[in-house]
């Protein structure tokens, strides 16, 4: 499990949190993954690309599980 701190913002893009994560290298990785389907948030398969994670939220991909947490 991996967390991910939002720090001071309200939320984080989905592909922005692959890549801020190094599970995606670039942007087009990321929003490949998405148009792949191989990425769920919160248990159900997500297929918008700047879907906004807010705390709470748990993002499931390739074996990676992150949850999103503020400090």
């Amino acid at each position: 499990m991996i967390y991910f701190d939002l720090g001071e913002s309200p939320y984080i893009e989905l592909i922005k949190l692959l890549k801020a994560e190094n599970i995606a290298s670039s942007g087009a990785e990321a929003k490949m993954m998405v148009d792949d389907h191989i990425v769920k948030v919160n248990g159900e398969i997500e297929t918008r690309k700047r879907a906004k994670l807010r705390e709470g939220d748990t993002v499931e991909v390739e074996g990676w599980t992150i949850q999103i947490t503020r400090k």
